[in-house]
């Protein structure tokens, strides 16, 4: 018998409201709530609003802390928080703090290890793309080179949240669309700022990955994360549009504004291998949306838990873990940020069903989910503080370092 069939008869998560000051006596949501049912909860900035509730779920009762977030107000905006580099952590509170936003929660999974490779450095990049202020940071790993829970079926590396230029969120797909210019012709670029290439392929690195070491970038396959590092391998620095040096291993360090660090493994390798010292190179990257025709300001990497009000197939209904899931209402005018507490009592957290009909409950017609666990957070800041506040008990005792998040700031 799965967790899923001991819950509640209605087949959905229960949910007890409870405001930033405590629990509203007989408030119970089960099932699809209607709207309105809920109070809006503790306003900390115009158009952003937090709140808290329980949910009676199959693995016990699991705590909530909701942002509510307009984006029909003029004041209001989301954007990508990050340290500064792909390849770089941080915690929530200082993404937050050092952004100016007036909340925020933790993002997409990383590279947070690499036991399978000894000697390799995990780099601490994300799974999946990245953009930040409407410009491209990275795009996304092979599938197989994830880390994180297994995906429900029908998704990939390629999925993001994200929010238009025409300030409505959406769920998309983003894949990179680059090439390598040679005196022997056109290669296809098939990785931007990634900790991991696929196979046969050449990636681009840029001053925006940060210091860390690219040799990560050619260890595992398309299937296989935890496969050897290849050992056909090949990089090539170019600088005002000419290659000049080269090696047969990936390195590591700053890379200059004006410089793209090529890197090939395999059939890659054996193109690069072709240029020499002087020889023109041009690199041309984007990230291209399968179904927005509308440019993004942001997106961030997770998976799709809620489409048109349905959760897809195959949706995980046993494994209850700490969780963060960020929701779209309102024809994407209103955003609903969602991390469970990671305090004891409250540990045992949701499935990935309960985590989408949960969200479904409180009006969200889509939903994404993001990296829980440890390193589920959300942070606060009220109108007269000078810091943010960790809202939510992270599971590990303490904030984890995190390569991104989702920022909410408020110009009121």
């Amino acid at each position: 018998m799965t967790r899923r069939s001991r819950r509640s008869a209605a087949g959905r998560a229960v949910l007890t409201v409870v405001t930033a000051f405590g629990v509203l006596s007989g408030a119970a949501l089960a099932g699809a709530a209607p709207a309105g049912a809920a109070p809006a909860g503790k306003r900390i900035a115009p158009g952003v609003a937090y709140r808290q509730f329980d949910i009676d779920a199959a693995a016990g009762t699991a705590h909530a802390h909701l942002l509510t977030v307009d984006l029909a107000d003029p004041h209001v905006r989301v954007d990508l928080l990050h340290p500064g580099a792909v390849a770089a952590r941080a915690t929530v509170s200082r993404l937050a703090d050092s952004a100016g936003a007036v909340a925020g929660v933790n993002g997409d999974f990383f590279n947070i290890s690499e036991t399978q490779h000894p000697g390799v450095e995990a780099t601490g990049a994300a799974v999946g793309p990245a953009m930040a202020a409407g410009q491209v940071l990275k795009a996304a790993v092979p599938t197989g080179q994830r880390f994180g829970p297994t995906l429900p079926p029908g998704t990939n590396t390629l999925d993001v949240f994200g929010v238009g230029t025409d300030r409505r969120a959406r769920l998309d797909r983003l894949s990179l669309d680059g090439s390598v210019g040679t005196p022997d012709g056109r290669l296809p670029l098939k990785g931007l700022n990634q900790y991991a290439l696929p196979v046969n392929s050449v990636g681009a690195f840029t001053s925006r990955w940060g210091t860390a070491s690219r040799v990560r970038a050619v260890c595992g396959t398309d299937t296989q994360r935890s496969a050897p590092c290849s050992d056909d391998t090949y990089e090539v620095k170019v600088r005002g549009g000419r290659v000049v040096s080269a090696a047969d291993a990936p390195g590591s360090g700053t890379i200059p504004a004006d410089t793209t660090v090529l890197v090939g493994r395999e059939d890659g390798a054996q193109h690069l291998r072709k240029l020499s010292a002087g020889d023109p190179v041009d690199v041309t990257h984007t990230l291209v949306a399968a179904s927005s025709g509308v440019p993004y300001t942001f997106a961030i990497g997770g998976f799709p838990v809620l489409r048109g009000g349905t959760p897809p197939a195959g949706l995980d209904d046993v494994t209850s873990a700490v969780r963060t899931v960020v929701g779209v209402k309102d024809d994407g005018r209103k955003l609903l940020l969602l991390a469970l507490d990671g305090a004891s009592d409250y540990r045992s957290g949701l499935t990935v069903a309960e985590e989408a009909d949960t969200m479904r409950s409180l009006g969200a017609t889509d939903a994404f989910n993001l990296d829980g666990g440890g390193s589920t957070e959300m942070v606060t800041r009220g109108t007269d503080d000078t810091a943010v506040t960790v809202r939510n008990h992270p599971s590990g005792g303490a904030e984890r370092p995190v390569p991104n998040g989702i920022g909410v700031f408020s110009a009121g």
